[in-house]
């Protein structure tokens, strides 16, 4: 993830009038959102804006991929809670779970992304981690290779006790049904130019040379480890995370490591060739999680197409906000290149969730990915987590709104149903064919209500619920009102559906008797 602050929204713009990636040097994430251009076409109004009534003709016709799924990166809020089941099933569960007095509905993620660390706190051969005086505790994720000395996973070169409590989640999540992926902030601090796994004093490159092919042995061996000895196998290892980006220094507030388009290539053919030499031929390789949707395609252009072949799919990381070139990411991509695409990791400042719900519509629109993760569930800046916790005490606290509108997402669009085209970047449909069942979660970016048609008739049939029932969820992300609060007062009307929209709610509907 990238350092962060709290961002201003950014203007969205169509893709006609996008801008070029701005210079990243001493950009935090407030400063990226706010100067990046916009990715859109004219049906997308600005938050605030108010829109006029609309009709949305849902088009089974075009598909955009089988969804995979929902899911979080577990690093810090995982170091801290790790061992609570009660988050465990709040996560990675659909069933209702009680928490400070309150019954949650569970988001039912399925994807964990487990943080490797960089920490250990070891002296070898007179060397030991230089740290950031600004990284704070639960930031620093221990790694098992702690001893460049024996490369051997049996040896005392390694400890497999470390990073107890996020390794925890982990198991957690994966016991109740979620897929892993394997991904590191920053090699160890042993591999490192300076020592220090926050980054080099000038944010350039600080994996040392002579250390790519060990990078890529410390996660091979920790997938091997895991599917032997926790239950976990990791579908996807990720090497880089934000590597292109240059915040990444000595002083920095958590792990990170630049590594350029030049040092990725020289590193990916390690990855595949340690995996392969563990019998891991079927794990795949995810790269590289740059920040933004622009930065990806720049990353991504600088590889050869021999470099491009060690990469399954590709991640990026939703902060460049309302912005960037999400269709020509997705052009490069899929279209293109034939490769996956996920949006593997997004945050934002805003509680109310309404600014997730409107860059996740702006993904749905444009980017096509078949899964999103959302960078840390719990979070002690406000606003960031779905659930607040205190930084010093690191106590649990409050659940934000946004918590509510994940749910109306991840509750209700389930892996293995079908994008459908809506035409529009503030609703989406996913179809269920063996349930027969069509799904639609729409925002009203408006400041005063607005009705939503949904136009139907490109189904063979569409029957509803009994009598024509269309049970709906609804959320107010302005406070005072429904928070993921069922209702079953909306009818079909022939083949259309019509549902009133207060200023600022997300709304899912479920049609059921649903054929094309």
């Amino acid at each position: 993830m990238a350092v962060r602050e709290n961002p201003d929204p950014a203007p969205e713009m169509g893709p006609e009038g996008a801008q070029e990636p701005p210079p990243r040097r001493g950009f935090g994430r407030r400063a990226l959102l706010a100067a990046a251009g916009g990715a859109f076409l004219s049906g997308t109004l600005a938050t605030g804006t108010a829109r006029a009534d609309a009709t949305i003709a849902v088009n089974p016709a075009t598909k955009y991929g089988t969804w995979e799924g929902w899911g979080t990166s577990l690093a810090w809020w995982a170091n801290v809670f790790g061992a609570r089941d009660d988050f465990a099933d709040i996560f990675f569960t659909t069933k209702s779970t009680t928490y400070n007095g309150t019954s949650l509905p569970g988001l039912g993620l399925n994807i964990a992304r487990y943080n490797l660390g960089a920490s250990s706190w070891n002296t070898v051969s007179g060397e030991s981690m230089v740290a950031s005086a600004n990284i704070p505790a639960f930031k620093q994720i221990e790694g098992y290779w702690q001893d460049w000395n024996n490369e051997d996973p049996t040896s005392s070169a390694w400890d497999w006790t470390a990073d107890a409590t996020q390794r925890a989640m982990l198991v957690k999540a994966a016991s109740r049904g979620a897929t892993s992926e394997l991904f590191a902030n920053s090699p160890m601090w042993w591999m490192c130019l300076n020592h220090n796994p926050s980054g080099a004093a000038d944010g350039g490159n600080n994996l040392q040379s002579w250390n790519y092919r060990q990078h890529a042995s410390h996660l091979a061996a920790v997938a091997l480890y895991a599917k032997n000895n926790w239950g976990v196998t990791f579908s996807t290892v990720e090497a880089f995370n934000e590597p292109s980006s240059s915040w990444w220094t000595a002083t920095g507030t958590q792990e990170g490591c630049h590594i350029d388009s030049t040092v990725q290539s020289a590193v990916l053919p390690y990855v595949r060739s340690e995996l392969d030499a563990r019998g891991l031929t079927s794990t795949k390789i995810s790269a590289s999680d740059e920040t933004s949707y622009d930065l990806a395609r720049t990353t991504w252009s600088a590889f050869s197409s021999t470099t491009k072949g060690y990469v399954n799919r590709v991640n990026v990381h939703g902060y460049q906000g309302s912005g960037g070139r999400r269709d020509l990411l997705y052009t490069d991509v899929v279209t293109t290149a034939g490769k996956a695409l996920w949006n593997s990791e997004t945050g934002d400042s805003d509680g109310t969730g309404l600014t997730l719900a409107s860059n996740l519509l702006l993904d749905f629109r444009w980017l096509h990915p078949t899964a999103w993760v959302y960078w840390q569930v719990m979070d002690p800046t406000a606003g960031w987590g779905m659930i607040k916790y205190d930084a010093s005490t690191l106590a649990a606290g409050a659940v934000e709104t946004k918590y509510y509108v994940m749910a109306q997402f991840s509750r209700h669009i389930r892996p293995g149903m079908t994008i459908v085209d809506t035409g529009v970047d503030y609703a989406v449909a996913a179809y269920d064919s063996s349930a027969k069942r069509l799904v639609i979660v729409a925002a009203n970016k408006a400041t005063s209500a607005q009705t939503l048609t949904f136009n139907l008739s490109n189904f063979t049939t569409v029957t509803g619920g009994s009598g024509g029932l269309v049970p709906r969820w609804n959320t107010v992300t302005g406070g005072g009102g429904d928070l993921y609060t069922a209702h079953s007062d909306t009818y079909l009307s022939g083949k259309s559906v019509a549902v009133s929209f207060a200023a600022g709610a997300v709304q899912t509907l479920q049609i059921d008797g649903v054929t094309i």
